[in-house]
C-alpha cells in the first residue's frame, strides 16, 4: 500500500495529497504529528521514549518521543494518532492535542522535513506495551528532568523535531497528567 499524506501550507490548510516519501523527496509541506505518552512514577513524570528502528526511512537509530506519523487524507489528527500508536508500540490511550509547529529541516539521507507537526498527549496506566520490531528497535522511560538534560548534552542522539514537540508539551506537563 502506498502511504499518502496529507499536503497543507504554514497555517495548516490543506492544499492537496502527496505519495509519502515523494512529499520527503520534494521537501513539501505535509501534516504530521507527535505523540508523548507520560506515566507517574513515585511523584516524578515520565516520558515513554522510541528509539526508531535503524533501517527506518529516515532517523533510524535516534531516539524521539514515544510515536510519530502522519494522518491518511480525510482521516481526523486525533484518530490518526491512536492508529499510529497502536500499530508502533501496542497499546491505545486518550489522546489530547497539546498545541502545533512547523518546521523544516534537511535529513543525512537527503530528505527534507517539512512539516505542520500536531503535538498529541496521552496517559498511560499499565497497558502492556507490545512495539513492532519493524518500526521500533527500543523503547524506555525517562523521567522529564534527565531527558532534558540528557537532550541539552547529546542532541545528536535525538530526532531533529523531538525538542520542539517537547517544548510544546511542556506548559501541560506542569499541569499534571
Amino acid at each position: 500500500m502506498i502511504e499518502k499524506v496529507i499536503l497543507v501550507d504554514q497555517q495548516d490548510q490543506p492544499i492537496g495529497v502527496e505519495e509519502k516519501i515523494r512529499a520527503h523527496q520534494l521537501g513539501l509541506c505535509h501534516r504530521a504529528f507527535s505523540i508523548f505518552i507520560f506515566r507517574k512514577n513515585h511523584n516524578q513524570t515520565e516520558l515513554l521514549l522510541q528509539k526508531r528502528q535503524k533501517d527506518k526511512y529516515h532517523c533510524g537509530g535516534l531516539w524521539t518521543n514515544t510515536c510519530c506519523g502522519h494522518p491518511r487524507p480525510e482521516e481526523n489528527i486525533i484518530v490518526a494518532g491512536s492508529r499510529r500508536l497502536k500499530e508502533e508500540m501496542g497499546f491505545n490511550v486518550d489522546l489530547n492535542e497539546v498545541g502545533a509547529f512547523h518546521y523544516v529541516t534537511k535529513l543525512d539521507n537527503g530528505l527534507i522535513e517539512n512539516e505542520y507537526d500536531h503535538v498529541l498527549v496521552g496517559d498511560y496506566s499499565d497497558q502492556i506495551i507490545k512495539s513492532n520490531e519493524q518500526e521500533v528497535e527500543d523503547f524506555q522511560w525517562m523521567d522529564l528532568d534527565t531527558l532534558k538534560n540528557d537532550l541539552k548534552a547529546h542532541p545528536k542522539k535525538y530526532t531533529p523535531w523531538f525538542e520542539k514537540a517537547l517544548n510544546k508539551v511542556s506548559p501541560f506537563e506542569k499541569g499534571g497528567f
